[in-house]
């Protein structure tokens, strides 16, 4: 099926009109459509009215000459350079001069007219146009090229370089939208990138229901059947310098299977190429996302080199988001190395201040028993032995959990649930406390509910029980009541620990589950802010949640939330 063309004859003869038309009608190598003018006001209301391929102009018009009317549509009209064929009766080789100067492609006498001449004339006008419109692409299409990559290297903003892009191709290709879609792992995807603002974010969906291709379909809702990166199958575009050839929609690009983009935007014709970054040298890259164009004003046939030059640009993309994933890595490694030269800094602050005052009281009774030892009796020999005895525990707890926080800022600790007995598990260390803390403090335990079934972290869950404990019974100065609560139900347990001392500022309350935090009124009381940020991490670990209640002068209540795991493959007692 040949292609057809719009000519304009403007002509103030009826009769050479005809023959022209005629003459055209029976070209075999292409189709016209023809439209006529008998005056220069006619022609240029036509122009403004159609875009024509060629035009056919006599010199001579009752309006006004050829050449005045070819400047009034040069200058009104065309903001392209359209085919202008000038037609005299004379064959003056001064005006034909006059013509090509102004831009006119050809001149033809009309005494001298054949049907073969003006044929040739009029596919040669075609054929010089369509070269002139792709070299006029192709300049547009490299210095597009050649802009983003220039952009990519000065800048490393990457939504400015897809917005940026997306707005070019748009008028590059004269399109009604493109985007940038991307794949997330978590979700769908996400459009990152629009030419048009107000554009509305929808999933892509194919609409394949169930039963439909395969397995792949059966048990999916046909409005839930999602497009993922899997289901894309890509082939090459043509080759570089491959004639034009239309390509309707994206299926013939071969990007994928099954996808209703042009269902799921409601537009007409969507042009998509894939952005594939690459993969450490694997020969199968990974691919981020799509460029999609879009086209709603009516049918339209995408050609070679659309796609060729959608895919240049998606190559270009490609390496500015690499670049950005290169620099987000770097610097998320220099915050971590930053986050990590503060948290030395605190820990040398931390133990400088926290080991003077127990080393001075080991000192000075380490000394008054050397000095003194055969003047004092066997009670005060053992008081200033306790003093030291102490003062050494409380120095190694320091170092233990200076350790145990260094290592979750480094790296998590394994994870190693075993089937607990929680009852006799947190009975045997509140006994433990009662041995040490003495007779002015009462630890009370509670238990409610179903306990067994519990699979925790030993080492982790004595972690949680003795930092909340010691700060329990460290921030109650004058003795009372510790209650330790422990609850459980079929999927958790929950337990916590009550106490009645000083209580915490609610404006202390939010930071107080990072390291080195300490409420503002514990004055002298000794502590380093390291135990509520361990019993986090360690509750964390279990996959619970860790939460506190507190008000000055009242006491504080801690409460853990751990779920009941269960080692892969066996059941819960509920599922059973």
């Amino acid at each position: 099926m040949l292609d057809t063309w719009t000519l304009l004859i403007i002509d103030d003869c009826a009769a050479d009109r005809k023959i022209y038309r005629r003459y055209l009608l029976k070209d075999p190598h292409q189709s016209y459509q023809i439209l006529e003018a008998d005056c220069a006001e006619e022609g240029l209301a036509l122009c403004r009215k159609v875009r024509c391929d060629v035009i056919l102009l006599d010199f001579c018009l009752p309006d006004m000459s050829g050449l005045e009317l070819f400047d009034q549509m040069q200058q009104e009209i065309f903001k392209t350079s359209v085919p202008v064929i000038m037609l005299t009766g004379r064959g003056d080789e001064e005006i034909a001069v006059q013509v090509m100067k102004r831009g006119a492609l050809d001149y033809l006498v009309k005494q001298h007219l054949t049907q073969d001449v003006l044929q040739l004339a009029v596919r040669n006008a075609i054929k010089q146009s369509c070269l002139q419109a792709q070299l006029q692409k192709t300049q547009e299409r490299q210095r597009l090229i050649a802009t983003t990559a220039l952009r990519i290297r000065q800048s490393l903003n990457l939504e400015q370089i897809l917005n940026t892009a997306v707005a070019e191709v748009q008028q590059l290709l004269k399109c009604d939208r493109v985007m940038v879609y991307q794949f997330t792992p978590d979700t769908d995807g996400k459009i990152v990138a629009s030419s048009v603002e107000s554009y509305r974010t929808v999933a892509l969906c194919d609409r394949v229901g169930a039963g439909e291709k395969g397995t792949r379909g059966q048990g999916r809702q046909a409005d839930r059947a999602l497009m993922t990166r899997e289901e894309f199958s890509q082939s090459p575009l043509p080759p570089e310098g491959a004639p034009p050839s239309p390509m309707p929609y994206i299926y013939e690009l071969g990007l994928c299977n099954c996808l209703s983009i042009k269902e799921q935007f409601n537009t007409k014709a969507n042009l998509v190429v894939p952005i594939d970054l690459s993969n450490n040298g694997n020969p199968n890259p990974k691919l981020w996302g799509l460029l999609i164009a879009h086209y709603n004003s009516g049918e339209r046939h995408w050609q070679t080199d659309d796609g060729q030059m959608l895919n240049e640009v998606s190559v270009q993309l490609a390496i500015a988001i690499q670049q950005a994933e290169l620099l987000a890595q770097t610097q998320a490694a220099l915050a971590k190395e930053k986050q990590l030269n503060v948290f030395k800094s605190q820990i040398i602050a931390t133990v400088s201040h926290e080991y003077r005052t127990p080393l001075t009281s080991i000192l000075a009774a380490s000394s008054t028993l050397v000095k003194h030892n055969q003047q004092l009796d066997e009670s005060k020999q053992q008081r200033f032995l306790g003093i030291i005895e102490q003062k050494a525990r409380y120095m190694s707890k320091l170092v233990d959990n200076m350790l145990l926080v260094n290592q979750f800022e480094l790296e998590k600790p394994k994870f190693k649930p075993i089937p607990l007995d929680l009852p006799q598990f947190f009975s045997d260390l509140i006994e433990q406390e009662r041995e040490t803390v003495g007779d002015r403090y009462e630890l009370i335990f509670k238990i409610t509910g179903n306990n067994q079934g519990f699979w925790g972290d030993r080492g982790l869950l004595e972690q949680i029980f003795i930092n909340l404990i010691s700060n329990a019974i460290k921030y109650s100065p004058d003795g009372g009541t510790v209650e330790f609560h422990l609850i459980s139900n079929e999927s958790e347990v929950i337990f916590s620990i009550k106490d009645q001392g000083i209580g915490i500022p609610l404006a202390d309350q939010e930071n107080l589950f990072q390291s080195f935090s300490r409420a503002s009124n514990v004055d002298t009381i000794p502590g380093t802010g390291l135990g509520l940020a361990i019993a986090k991490a360690c509750v964390e670990l279990h996959g619970g949640n860790i939460t506190l209640s507190s008000e000055v002068g009242q006491g504080t209540k801690v409460t853990v939330s751990l779920p009941k795991l269960y080692p892969m493959g066996q059941l819960s007692p509920s599922s059973t």
